[in-house]
């Protein structure tokens, strides 16, 4: 074959798959019209399923943001996550139309998801029950890069397979809306999908066991068997949640660092935290927060603060109680745009924190989560029974967020200031329950669907004062904090 005759083979050959799919979407719109003329008649059995979705969906995203949804059939699931802008865009004119007279306040599209042209950017991308009818799913993915900051998060659903044959029973009795052939992709095939247009999962489960609205029994099934195994087996439809892969978008600089110190007790720690708190990023400032202390913390941090006049530091006594409560009133006086947590016992070395730094501001994490269970500890900086008690808590709250968290307990945590304003702004969700402060940055992190990451480091033992841990007390205490995240998280 010649090199004319191999041309005109590939142009034929694209012409060929440009035709295909273009029947194809239009046999599609042209069904799902057929199917919004009808949909007020329409007696079937969806109405809780998309209920239960809508429900769903709103947990996920906050109110008042910019909500991108392809795929929007009569726009309900949009208006139902009561976005500050919505865009609904659908291939059937008739749905769009429908929708555009249901919710005039919303914007809607009629459209291909694949060809899409928005000159804007989103807080949230929604594709409800549209991976399954789409006639390329990765080319969807990657086009709706051009939609995405780096905070974007990518929300999903889809069926499952061994749903199949009961949905298409369902369908030629008339109680399930009707579909064409399906593209039935199981979650490794979607989360596979979207790592090859560039985006990154970071959690995904089950939803919907019993698409029935019953009484008792649909809220038993779809809260909480269908979170746990063999039941979460036979759920309807798979869940998953994505962002930008750290290599979408530029490095943004060199962002400004706060070090919150929360202190009690820690005199003879004070000389260490100024002198060895490194500076990062476009410039460090020092946070010190003292608590109650019954030695003369404060007064050392003010002489340590006199020696080294040329680090930027704030000292502030606690009005309240509790470590939560101090590294809330530091993060409230913090400036910089990176937050991080430093224990005053320094049983976390400071010479770690950069390492943190370039976590989050590379892209890898959102939320960087110390981690003192990888490496061999010194032989007294836990005790037996501590270290059995966080093995068992993370493996619990690993469970109950979604994300591997190998340490709960650890005080360094690192998040930028934009993300803990927003955490702070949905604090009344979960309430204020955590004397410690690490759940109540996890929970928060959770709810938000950061991407959470650990970071091993090398835990000391103290050299000055004690541990103001109560092993048991505070055992117990953490007990009751795990059923109440199953509550507030998990079994939604």
């Amino acid at each position: 074959m010649t090199l004319h005759d191999r041309i005109e083979t590939g142009l034929a050959t694209e012409t060929g798959a440009r035709r295909g799919r273009a029947a194809y979407v239009r046999e599609r719109a042209a069904h799902w019209d057929a199917f919004a003329r009808r949909m007020e008649s329409f007696g079937g059995l969806g109405g809780y399923y998309q209920r239960r979705l809508a429900q769903i969906y709103s947990f996920h995203i906050p109110g008042g943001e910019r909500v991108l949804e392809l795929g929007c059939a009569d726009g309900s699931l949009l208006a139902a996550v009561r976005p500050a802008v919505g865009v609904g865009v659908d291939i059937s004119g008739e749905m769009i139309g429908r929708a555009r007279r249901l919710y005039p306040g919303l914007q809607f599209v009629e459209g291909d998801a694949e060809d899409l042209a928005l000159d804007e950017k989103f807080d949230t991308i929604i594709l409800s029950d549209l991976v399954n009818d789409l006639w390329d799913v990765q080319a969807v993915f990657e086009r709706m890069a051009r939609f995405c900051t780096p905070r974007t998060r990518i929300i999903l659903n889809f069926f499952s397979r061994l749903w199949e044959p009961p949905l298409r029973l369902a369908e030629r009795m008339g109680l399930a809306r009707p579909t064409l052939q399906q593209n039935w992709l199981t979650a490794h095939d979607v989360q596979n999908l979207l790592g090859l247009a560039g985006f990154e999962v970071i959690r995904q489960g089950a939803e919907v066991l019993f698409p029935f609205g019953v009484p008792l029994v649909a809220p038993l099934c779809n809260r909480w068997l269908v979170k746990v195994w063999p039941f979460r087996v036979f759920a309807l439809t798979n869940m998953m949640i994505a962002r930008p892969g750290a290599g979408m978008f530029a490095r943004e600089g060199r962002p400004t660092v706060s070090v919150v110190v929360p202190a009690r007790n820690e005199a003879g720690n004070v000389p260490a935290i100024f002198e060895r708190i490194p500076e990062m990023g476009g410039g460090t400032e020092i946070v010190f927060v003292e608590g109650h202390s019954s030695d003369d913390t404060y007064a050392a941090a003010e002489r340590e603060a006199a020696k080294h006049a040329g680090k930027r530091v704030k000292l502030m006594r606690q009005t309240g109680r509790g470590k939560g409560d101090a590294v809330r009133m530091g993060f409230a006086a913090a400036t910089g745009d990176v937050l991080m947590i430093l224990d005053a016992d320094l049983t976390v070395p400071p010479e770690d924190l950069p390492r943190f730094y370039e976590a989050l501001v590379s892209g890898d994490g959102e939320f960087v989560n110390g981690v003192r269970l990888v490496y061999p500890m010194e032989k007294q900086a836990m005790r037996f029974f501590n270290l059995l008690g966080n093995k068992f808590f993370s493996g619990a709250f690993s469970w109950l967020l979604g994300q591997p968290i190998k340490d709960t307990l650890c005080g360094t945590k690192v998040l930028r200031k934009r993300e803990y304003e927003a955490l702070a702004a949905n604090r009344a969700y979960f309430g204020d329950f955590d004397p410690f402060g690490d759940f109540d940055l996890l929970f928060g992190a959770a709810k938000l669907n950061l991407k959470i990451v650990d970071m091993p480091i090398r835990y000391r033992e103290r050299t000055y004062g004690e541990t103001n841990i109560q092993r048991w007390k505070h055992g117990w205490l953490l007990l009751r904090m795990v059923m109440f995240a199953a509550r507030r998280i998990k079994f939604v």
